[in-house]
């Protein structure tokens, strides 16, 4: 008789008869009775009315039944909590039963209970079992402890439970070990701070030995586990690695991934020499090509996290091309997947036998398949430059076939082509022409348009064509139309005589007719380009481009270390990291593979600058496209977030006539000026005068705290500012920051109307006043001027941190320069910590935040040392000596309220180590690197 009866409805007063069926003197009776109560519950039925007696049916020696009432205990114990306390007795009991079974039974419902009022009851009867002598209660108990750490985590810490469960990791049985360590893990994820896997070479033996013996879910727990440890050195990582290598001929794939993982990790610190090394990438090839002939839910899977390794490590599946060709009946997600990794391993060895493969995909019938076989054939002839004349007849064949998405796609990726070998394939372009009133998708029209524009010259009706697409301008994609702006104006520098018209026409519909901003503001830019410096607009539009890489799809080399360690899990299918999808409060710890042998990178600091390299005086900063532009060109209008109103600018942004004086009117006048402050009169003024010149006396390195001036540099070059040349230098004088200029004027023009304003940057500076160059500046004249700033500006962080974008304007055009300012005119006068504040900060900043770094060849005494500090507001505290070495603790303050602490050792007395070690702690650890270097100048200056 089946189970079907109990789920079959009866009539009304059914909880009443239930009720009378439960508390009969039989046996069987009862045991069909709680079996009805189950099959209600399941089907959604209300029958918490039947708790007291469903519990009465406990005290039986009945497994099946105990099985039932237990199941029923943790569906009902939430909404009766207060009830479920009489169950209590009954767990304590039974966890005392001579049945293992039973022992276990108990101790997984009591995990499962989700009470706060019962858990305490449950802390002796879990203890026990945690130490009992059957491992299965063990391995149960061992699952408990982190169920109840969920509930109540408070609790399992004074319990010391989680002491027992790494001393289960030492366990006789593979299964408990396993267990504990995957509630250990559990335990830890969601606690990240604490150190609960402390693992060392002893307990990892301990887990290796476990590995061969346990099940295979056991076995994913462990190796997941040993994928967490860094080994000591290469000689421990060789050695993990021969003890997991057997795990990777597992028939479960869950196995064969995780030590996959495992092994990718510890390849990191093995050498490349080693012949060991050899061996290993051999091994790690039929695991995975194995993978490959499960069900395609399982291949996809396997695929996904391949496509991971094959970028990491191409060397590994080198030789196994064919097993990535399509079969006819993969499903299009498997298909898609392999292609993919078949073009990660196309090399110059077997590109003859990848090309006719796609070749052959190019003629299917699934529409998604073809498109991405002709991308990939395209992707070929970029990655090896032996095939592209192959890829390129290829692609003409598709081509001449006439189907409409093959040709579309054809076109897209011949454009890539012509990007990586400028003037070797142009003799196509009648072909593509030819083809031009089938396209219909956007990105063909777009890359059409870009051959058309870049090669104009080459083509004589190139204006008719543009023409024929300007015709439908407003109904084409924001892409299509962007590509026909630049291509109609690359035509116009080419050609002027005969296409002024035309570059007009779409001046005009791009401008004044379009309400897509970044279409207009590429209308707006090229039109003031054109009509106020055609050489300047040539330069801009027909500049020599890049040429492509192989490459553009490859996952960023840190988030693919990253996701080498999330082999083998969602992270590694989605190629995201666990952060970008998992919610809720669990910390998601980052991972990253270990450093590779021989590296000379700190572990502590991975971004300490090498030992004696100085940092470049200017390094040239590129702003990302778009940055200075799009934030320089919007200027910041409205108010800074804090400080003095600005006055509202005047400037309607559709009234600016633009090829008058539109930018001009931008800039000018209140919209442009910095927000004014009061400032000492003599600050703003050039340093030529009174004040001025008595604190100058040093041609302006000295100043009034001793704060170190660095000497000015040029920021801006005459040649890229129409003759205006920009030199400067930052400096902070009793509490107040200014930029000193010199403006020097190299054309033949006066230059008057000056201006200035800042980008939004990491710490807010902005100029506190307008930039005053009181008389206009004749040619080859120059002043100096000294322009008060503040840290009341707009906020963004930068790249690198002190990167400072400008613009500055004249009565000729306006001018942008980025300069890097030190980080030490930022250190503000009451940076000074009391010595209790100072020692309860640096023990609560975490370690990892502690960057440690080196100042060579500084031959100065602790006392000369710290005078030095001081003059740039970095305080010493306290002072040391130990073992010989003077040890000055120290406190900086920067202006947004960041912090620094350091310690800095000095050998004195010892003139052949004349290195000083600095370490510093902060809660940003972001401005170290920066700290570091403000140390460094301020010492050698």
């Amino acid at each position: 008789m089946t189970d079907s009866k109990y789920f079959t409805t009866t009539k009304k007063g059914e909880i009443f008869e239930l009720k009378a069926e439960l508390n009969s003197d039989k046996k069987e009776k009862k045991k069909e009775a709680v079996k009805k109560v189950i099959a209600s519950m399941t089907v959604g039925k209300d029958v918490s009315a039947l708790f007291p007696d469903v519990v009465n049916c406990m005290q039986t020696d009945n497994l099946e039944l105990k099985k039932l009432v237990y199941l029923y205990l943790m569906n009902y114990a939430k909404s009766q909590p207060d009830m479920a306390i009489m169950a209590v007795n009954t767990f304590v009991k039974d966890c005392e039963d001579p049945n293992p079974l039973i022992r276990a039974l108990a101790v997984r419902t009591m995990g499962c209970i989700r009470v706060d009022k019962i858990t305490e009851y449950l802390c002796e009867p879990l203890r026990k079992c945690l130490k009992d002598e059957d491992p299965y209660v063990r391995k149960t108990a061992a699952v408990c402890v982190a169920k109840l750490h969920d509930i109540n985590a408070q609790l399992v810490e004074d319990q010391g439970f989680l002491d027992t469960l790494k001393d289960l990791i030492s366990d006789s049985n593979p299964m408990v070990v396993a267990n504990a360590v995957a509630a250990l893990s559990e335990i830890a994820e969601s606690h990240p701070s604490s150190n609960l896997l402390d693992l060392n070479p002893q307990s990892i033996n301990k887990l290796l030995t476990a590995l061969n013996e346990c099940t295979e879910w056991g076995q994913i727990f462990i190796l997941d586990c040993l994928a967490n440890y860094m080994p000591k050195d290469d000689r421990e990582a060789q050695s993990i690695c021969e003890r997991v290598t057997p795990r990777l001929s597992h028939a479960n794939s869950a196995v064969v991934l995780s030590a996959v993982k495992v092994l990718m990790k510890f390849m990191e610190m093995l050498s490349k020499d080693l012949d060991y090394y050899g061996t290993l990438l051999k091994k790690l090839a039929p695991p995975l090509v194995t993978l490959l002939s499960a069900e395609p839910e399982l291949q996809y899977v396997a695929l996904r996290n391949i496509n991971l390794i094959v970028q990491k490590r191409p060397e590994i599946l080198k030789h196994e091309m064919k097993v990535f060709f399509v079969k006819y009946n993969d499903p299009i997600y498997v298909k898609l997947e392999k292609l993919d990794i078949m073009i990660r391993l196309a090399s110059q060895a077997n590109i003859a036998q990848v090309l006719a493969e796609l070749k052959e995909y190019a003629t299917e019938v699934d529409v998604d398949f073809v498109r991405k076989a002709v991308r990939a054939i395209g992707r070929c002839a970029i990655k090896v430059e032996q095939s592209a004349e192959r890829c390129v007849s290829t692609l003409l064949d598709l081509i001449q076939t006439k189907v409409n998405y093959v040709v579309q796609e054809a076109i897209v990726v011949i454009k890539d082509i012509f990007r990586k070998y400028p003037n070797k394939y142009e003799s196509v372009i009648a072909t593509l022409c030819e083809n031009l009133d089938s396209l219909d998708e956007p990105e063909a029209r777009a890359a059409m348009i870009w051959i058309v524009g870049e090669y104009a010259e080459r083509i004589d009706n190139a204006d008719e064509l543009l023409e024929s697409f300007l015709e439908g301008f407003h109904d084409e994609s924001t892409q299509v139309q962007l590509q026909l702006l630049t291509a109609i104006v690359k035509l116009f520098l080419k050609k002027p005589t005969e296409t002024q018209e035309l570059v007009q026409q779409v001046l005009s519909l791009a401008t004044q007719d379009s309400d897509n901003p970044d279409l207009r503001d590429r209308g707006y830019i090229y039109w003031r380009l054109l009509s106020t410096d055609p050489v300047a607009a040539k330069e801009v539009v027909l500049a020599e481009k890049p040429l492509i890489s192989e490459e553009t799809d490859l996952i960023e080399p840190t988030l693919l270390d990253e996701l080498i360690c999330y082999i083998g899990t969602l992270a590694s299918v989605y190629h995201k990291p666990p952060s970008a999808f998992v919610e809720g409060s669990r910390g998601v710890v980052h991972k990253s593979l270990p450093p590779r042998t021989g590296s000379s990178e700190s572990a502590e600091s991975p971004d300490a600058a090498p030992a004696g390299v100085q940092p470049s005086e200017q390094p040239a900063v590129i702003p990302t496209q778009g940055d200075l532009l799009g934030d320089l060109l919007n200027l910041d209008l409205g108010p800074p977030v804090s400080g003095p109103p600005i006055a509202a600018s005047s400037v309607q942004m559709g009234a600016v006539d633009l090829l008058g004086g539109g930018l001009d009117s931008l800039m000018g006048g209140t919209g442009f000026a910095a927000p004014s402050t009061v400032v000492p009169a003599n600050l703003g003024a050039p340093l030529g005068s009174g004040l001025g010149d008595l604190f100058d006396l040093t041609g302006g390195v000295g100043t009034l705290s001793g704060s170190y001036v660095a000497p000015k540099s040029v920021w801006l070059p005459a040649m890229k500012a129409k003759g205006l040349e920009i030199s400067g230098t930052f400096s902070r004088q009793v509490g107040s920051i200014s930029m000193d200029l010199l403006l020097t004027n190299k054309a033949l023009q006066v230059m008057s109307d000056f201006a200035i304003q800042f980008n939004r940057n990491s710490f807010g500076l902005a100029p506190a006043a307008p930039l005053q160059v009181h008389t206009p500046l004749a040619p080859n004249q120059s002043v100096e001027i000294s322009l008060p700033l503040n840290t009341v500006g707009s906020v963004m962080k930068m790249d690198p941190l002190n990167n400072l974008q400008v613009a500055v304007k004249n009565n000729i055009d306006v001018f942008y320069f980025s300069t890097l300012y030190p980080l030490h005119i930022l250190f503000v006068e009451d940076g000074k910590m009391e010595r209790q504040m100072f020692l309860a900060t640096w023990k609560d900043i975490p370690n990892e935040n502690e960057a440690q770094f080196q100042i060579k060849e500084c031959p100065l005494n602790a006392d000369a040392v710290s005078n030095k500090l001081q003059g740039s507001n970095i305080f010493t505290i306290a002072k040391r000596n130990v073992e010989g070495q003077d040890m000055l603790y120290q406190s900086l303050k920067l202006t947004n309220g960041i912090w620094v602490l350091a310690e800095l050792r000095i050998q004195p007395g010892n003139p052949s180590f004349t290195d000083l070690e600095l370490s510093l702690k902060c809660r940003a650890p972001e401005v170290s690197q920066h700290i570091y270097q403000a140390y460094e100048t301020i010492l050698k200056n």
